[in-house]
């Protein structure tokens, strides 16, 4: 699902197969010239103006249209059912209907109400000092070391946050350890030493269920040592603070036995007639929340019930490896499996088992705790939601919370309340819990996300967009059904051309089909300039009935064509002037200015070994395949050095012989321009004789 990512993520994934600056994708053949122009109309606008929106999705179709249609294959489910029924139909396949989701609404009494509330206020008080102590010492710090800092401890504020959400039996033990963990931090720096992490990749352990994990990368692994005099003063106040913070949350919770939530669960599952007798996936991202619910659900359906996670699965009150609890699941859950079983009919698991397995034997989902990435659960309902299953509709329940004081009232806008609260908490980190590109102002998240979640469309994770499959099954059935027309079509002459009267413009123009290579473009032209059609809008202009009359092409025919061309070779030429500025691309200049400069090409230090790895970095440095960061540092640490074997030193250290020669050289000679076919549109006010 390359779309639900930033334009950036989407172009490191296109670098790992092709040369970013010899590009063999039709018609882009500079890959970085192509993704500056669209990241430069976004930064046109706010992310809090509308119109940001709309330019987000203006970009995504120019890059679906001209970058990803060429590397990818997309077919989506509507595709398929509308242009291949006849398939389906003869090997007695079928799709299964989404019905609309289903909310369980569990309900806050006013003691509950009343904590919940006091731990958002306190939350917003978190400033996780204990996990960004680089942001308080006396020294300088670079940019780099300031957001890795805030990036960790964004997250584990996020940690914070999706456990409350999620079960209050997780948040208290999350609370736990938080609060343990200050305190031997509050002790180590007391006694003069602090050790901090150099990098921990949180997001791997936050992805998976493994917070104690996590946990201990943050404390233990990697790390640098610091002597606690380096740091500001109100570096352990700060972190003294959030302790105490902490603390006061913990009180609050201490009184607290009910779980409104899972008696609300307990109680759908005995009554609901969807629930009570149906296999169930049951999803959560919290690990302890899957062992607390199978404690309980146990009490309830006892040996029915299973829990899987990343480090095994518990059945039966029994510990199981993985390999053993797939298996398990596979014999329950999947319908292909040779020997099927009925042991469990409540399937507990984190988001580990959201894809690679099938579960079809189920048709109902369950997200126990609040999915803030709506990309998660199409991935999650992908499990049942399969070709083959013999159910016809598939069922989708999400919990929502509200407050005993206000179910009477206007309920969606109550959860709503609730789902911004918790966002809210983070502040500007909330990127960190919702993990989606935009958070704009002038719609709340919780609102946006409420209705994602009730909306069946969100789960299907199709857009409404027409499809090339139209045209392709329209000319197989020529090939098929009329033979001598599919010939004469395919015998065609280039720049064939012909004219047509048409309603559908409002003066004369003419469209032509260009072809270079593999690449096909569409050019229009009513005599002042020329641009580009999609493949859609062109095929609309020239579809015709077979009785439609020929009309007469006048003069200007050949001037127009000569407008086509000449946009056709502007917007197709590799030498288009790159408008672009940047510091990765003056940091990139520079370094190989250093390289082809006279003190580092005439110096006669260099071994035969030394001249080629200098060549292969000049030319990969030149294809754009040094990622920004690396050029950035080297410009850096060059600046400062002369001394040419120093210089061949510091690149050795920075850039990998892999990047240097494993990387595809096979960029082809550009293909000569052909034209294939004009067609002259005569505007329906103006009569020309047929020729």
């Amino acid at each position: 699902t390359p779309l639900n990512n930033t334009m950036e993520d989407i172009y490191s994934q296109l670098k790992l197969f092709q040369v970013p600056k010899k590009s063999t994708i039709p018609g882009v053949p500079n890959l970085v010239r192509f993704f500056n122009r669209l990241k430069k109309r976004l930064e046109k606008y706010d992310k809090d103006d509308p119109r940001y929106i709309e330019e987000v999705k203006a970009v995504s179709a120019e890059m679906r249209d001209k970058v990803l249609k060429y590397v990818m294959i997309r077919r989506t489910r509507s595709e398929i059912m509308k242009f291949f029924s006849d398939d389906i139909q003869k090997q007695g396949l079928s799709f299964p209907a989404l019905d609309d989701p289903n909310r369980i609404v569990y309900i806050f009494d006013d003691q509950t109400e009343r904590i919940f509330n006091e731990t958002i206020e306190f939350l917003k008080q978190f400033n996780y000092s204990r996990y960004t102590p680089l942001l308080y010492m006396r020294r300088p710090v670079s940019e780099f070391e300031k957001q890795g800092q805030i990036n960790v401890g964004g997250f584990m504020k996020g940690i914070l946050v999706k456990r409350l959400e999620s079960s209050f039996y997780a948040f208290k033990n999350t609370l736990r350890r938080f609060i343990e963990s200050h305190e031997k931090f509050i002790e180590m720096f007391n006694k003069g030493t602090v050790y901090i992490s150099k990098r921990v990749n949180v997001y791997d352990f936050l992805d998976s269920d493994n917070e104690d994990a996590l946990l201990k990368l943050v404390e233990e692994e990697r790390v640098q040592k610091y002597k606690s005099s380096e740091f500001r003063d109100e570096f352990i106040e700060a972190v003294k603070k959030d302790w105490h913070v902490l603390k006061t949350i913990q009180s609050l919770w201490l009184p607290l036995d009910s779980d409104p939530k899972l008696n609300q669960f307990i109680h759908e599952l005995k009554n609901n007639r969807l629930l009570k007798s149906s296999k169930l996936i049951l999803f959560t991202e919290s690990k302890e929340t899957g062992e607390y619910l199978l404690k309980h659900l146990n009490e309830e359906f006892p040996d029915r019930v299973l829990f899987y996670c990343s480090v095994g699965g518990i059945f039966r009150n029994s510990e199981i490896s993985v390999p053993v609890a797939r298996e398990l699941i596979k014999r329950n859950f999947d319908p292909n499996h040779k020997q099927q079983t009925d042991e469990i009919r409540i399937l507990i698991t984190t988001d580990i088992l959201s894809e690679g397995i099938n579960l079809h034997r189920s048709n109902v989902v369950i997200n126990y705790d609040l999915p803030w990435n709506p990309a998660k659960v199409m991935q999650r309902v992908g499990r049942v939601n399969r070709v083959g299953t013999v159910y016809q509709r598939i069922h989708i329940f999400n919990f929502f919370p509200t407050a005993q004081s206000e179910v009477h009232l206007d309920l969606e806008a109550n959860i709503t309340a609730k789902i911004q609260a918790f966002h809210d908490t983070l502040g500007e980190d909330a990127k960190y819990l919702t993990e989606e590109e935009i958070v704009s102002t002038h719609k709340l998240f919780g609102e946006r996300l409420f209705q994602k979640l009730s909306d069946k469309k969100s789960y299907e994770g199709e857009e409404e967009e027409r499809s090339e499959l139209e045209f392709l099954q329209f000319i197989r059935e020529i090939r098929d059904n009329e033979p001598s027309l599919f010939e004469k079509i395919k015998r065609l002459p280039k720049k064939a051309r012909t004219g047509c009267q048409t309603d559908l413009l409002k003066k004369d123009h003419l469209l032509t089909f260009f072809r270079k290579g593999k690449l096909k473009k569409f050019f229009i032209t009513a005599g002042a300039a020329s641009h580009e059609l999609t493949f859609f809008d062109a095929a609309d202009l020239l579809k015709c009935e077979p009785d439609t009359e020929k009309r007469t092409i006048p003069q200007q025919y050949y001037q127009w064509l000569d407008l086509n061309k000449k946009e056709f070779d502007l917007l197709t030429s590799e030498e288009i002037p790159d408008k672009t500025t940047g510091g990765g691309r003056s940091n990139e200049k520079y370094v190989i200015m250093r390289l082809k400069a006279n003190d580092i090409k005439q110096f006669q230090g260099f071994t035969e070994d030394d001249e080629d790895f200098l060549k292969a970095i000049l030319r990969t440095l030149e294809d754009g395949i040094v990622p920004k960061n690396t050029s950035k540092r080297l410009k850096k640490e060059l600046e400062r050095e002369a001394n040419p074997l120093k210089v061949l030193t510091i690149l050795r250290r920075n850039i990998p012989e892999s990047l240097l020669y494993h990387h595809p050289h096979s960029y082809s000679p550009p293909n000569p321009r052909e034209v294939i076919l004009s067609e002259y549109f005569i505007h329906e006010g103006t009569r020309r004789s047929t020729k």
